[in-house]
């Protein structure tokens, strides 16, 4: 499906996220900024409090340990899920129509399972792919292949 006038397109991964609208139309992207947030990286010491646990071993010496917790991958979830609550606050106020969303996989995962219903519906394209720190042209051009190559008829 092509992107229509003032398409909401939401660039994003788990460190920062970009809101451009499609000022073109249907035969031409053109994408202009509207919002951008990024979250400052915080290092491990940073985010974690202690060791991982420790469970005494039912036969044999020693203790196992607990896997260590991926705080890094807690924070870029949470962050991605922001986004989500963003999408849901626009969508709510009819601020878009359309949609499309332009992230990694596992930030794109993350992200579906996360948007309301609304959003859903006014969702015309995803690709997973990151772009957050690619030049607008680029992300016009992967658009524009992406929703070129989604009219093609089957055969």
């Amino acid at each position: 499906m092509p992107l229509p006038n003032n398409a909401l397109v939401l660039v994003a991964d788990g460190r920062k996220m970009l809101f451009f609208r499609n000022h073109g139309d249907e035969n031409q992207i053109d994408l202009r900024t509207e919002a951008h947030d990024a979250r400052k990286d915080r290092k491990d010491r940073d985010i974690k409090t202690d060791a991982p646990g420790t469970t005494k071993q039912s036969a044999g010496y020693g203790h196992s340990t607990y896997e260590e917790t991926d705080f890094h991958q807690q924070e870029e979830d949470r962050w991605v899920k922001d986004a989500a609550d963003e999408l849901k606050a626009r969508a709510l106020r009819n601020d878009f129509d359309a949609l499309a969303i332009v992230a990694p996989p596992k930030a794109l995962g993350v992200l579906k399972k996360s948007l309301h219903k609304e959003v859903e519906r006014r969702l015309v394209c995803t690709v997973d792919k990151e772009m957050t720190g690619r030049p607008i042209p680029d992300i016009e051009a992967l658009l524009d292949g992406h929703t070129a190559a989604a009219e093609l008829p089957s055969v």
